[in-house]
């Protein structure tokens, strides 16, 4: 039973740069759209990953952290491969293919591994701010946010980067109780260190438990 956390943001609010702090031998990095990282530190990544790829490495789960970056372009790049084709299947394929995803790790990663899913944001017909989707049909039977248990907002506010770790009702950030402060450095090493210890992923017997 592997943890699936959902970090969102807008594109430069410091979803990529959060991962600074980890070393390379701590993270396996997805990043789907083939971009630099944008700090000098070397990180290992997979450059334009796609599912396949995704779902052979944490099926082996070498690591006990990954991240995918950006993973809304695991959509919309399937988007743009289908383009030519008409109906709404693919879009029915589109969601089944990123559910399959989160539910994978669930289900056939070891407990003590966290998927980090870096994720775009928009904004709903309400206002709302929500995780970025391919399209209203999508949204219709998927609601991203609610596959995760952990969601965090990541914030830029002039030279100011932070995660949000709860919802002040604009937003879909979430959180188990007492995990986070309300706020916290937009530091995903710190995040994962206080997922681990919150939940006791040490390789013990409290780890089976979980």
């Amino acid at each position: 039973m592997g943890i699936p956390v959902l970090i969102l943001g807008e594109s430069g609010s410091g979803k990529s740069t959060s991962l600074r702090n980890f070393t390379e031998n701590e993270v396996g990095i997805f990043n789907v759209a083939g971009k630099p990282l944008p700090f000098r530190k070397k990180l290992p990544k997979a450059d334009n990953a796609r599912y396949d790829t995704i779902l052979k490495t944490l099926y082996k789960s070498n690591l006990k952290t990954y991240v995918i970056d950006d993973s809304q372009y695991l959509m919309a790049f399937e988007a743009f491969d289908r383009a030519k084709e008409t109906g709404y299947g693919k879009f029915t394929d589109m969601a089944l293919h990123f559910r399959n995803l989160i539910d994978f790790v669930v289900r056939y990663t070891p407990p003590d591994v966290i998927v980090y899913f870096l994720h775009h944001t928009e904004k709903a017909d309400d206002g709302r701010l929500k995780a970025k989707t391919q399209g209203k049909m999508l949204d219709s039977q998927l609601t991203v946010e609610g596959l995760f248990s952990i969601v965090l907002l990541c914030v830029a506010e002039g030279p100011e980067h932070y995660f949000l770790t709860n919802s002040d009702g604009t937003n879909p950030a979430k959180s188990p109780m007492d995990m986070f402060e309300g706020k916290m450095d937009n530091d995903l090493k710190l995040v994962d260190t206080t997922i681990r210890e919150y939940w006791k992923l040490n390789g013990g017997k409290e780890d089976e438990e979980h």
